[in-house]
């Protein structure tokens, strides 16, 4: 077995970071609005965010093809207004990973939320304490366990995903190959010697995440 290229790892672990922030920044609001909020267009939003977590990764893969595509003009507009090109980029994995994790913090960020004694947010309010101020002093402290089980969550989605990634971001070598890609390619070119390592550390990271998320869920319910 040759010397092991580590780039998949680092990547993948860029691209895993990158998305959990986009989505701890994007989603930790969402996830508020849609555990405050109620009535059909809240729950054809919940539906519309919770879609990636069961389409086929290629489907998904394909849809934002066609929308941030070089040809269409969402991807036009980002290239040529941005000079940022999506596809075939590691730009494109971030936002493929994004799209597919992102699902997995809402949820559990949301769970956390309505979990909140209410009394505390309406004490807030008689006091004079606007919502940004009640949503960063008195949510974010009371949820952190279910917010960073969220995060945590949506890290590892986004570190394991493949379909998705692979339609979007391609398998260039040292640009955008990622872990789990870079198994699949070893597995194709016969190397079952670096298959079988990357495949022990992303089982390893998996277990180590698992293992957290099972000891903020315990602590969760212990209060």
């Amino acid at each position: 077995m040759d010397t092991i290229n580590l780039f998949p790892l680092y990547l993948s672990f860029r691209v895993a970071f990158t998305a959990a922030l986009i989505g701890f920044l994007i989603g930790l609001p969402i996830a508020y609005l849609l555990s405050r909020a109620d009535g059909k267009m809240i729950d054809f939003i919940d539906t519309l965010i919770n879609l990636p977590v069961v389409l086929p990764p290629t489907v998904l893969g394909y849809y934002l093809l066609v929308l941030l595509g070089r040809q269409s003009p969402l991807g036009l507009f980002i290239e040529e207004t941005f000079d940022i090109m999506l596809v075939f980029t590691p730009t494109g994995a971030v936002v493929a990973s994004t799209v597919v994790s992102i699902p997995y913090l809402i949820k559990t960020s949301k769970a956390a939320f309505l979990e909140i004694n209410e009394d505390y947010l309406n004490a807030a309010r008689l006091l004079g304490r606007h919502e940004l101020s009640i949503f960063c002093t008195i949510v974010i402290p009371i949820a952190w366990r279910g917010i960073a089980a969220g995060i945590t969550m949506a890290f590892v989605r986004a570190l394991g995903d493949f379909g998705t990634t692979l339609m979007v971001s391609g398998s260039i070598p040292n640009k955008t190959l990622t872990m789990p890609i870079a198994i699949y390619d070893a597995l194709q070119a016969g190397d079952k010697d670096t298959a079988n390592l990357l495949v022990l550390i992303m089982t390893s990271i998996a277990l180590i995440v698992l293992f957290t998320i099972n000891i903020l869920e315990r602590k969760m319910k212990r209060g």
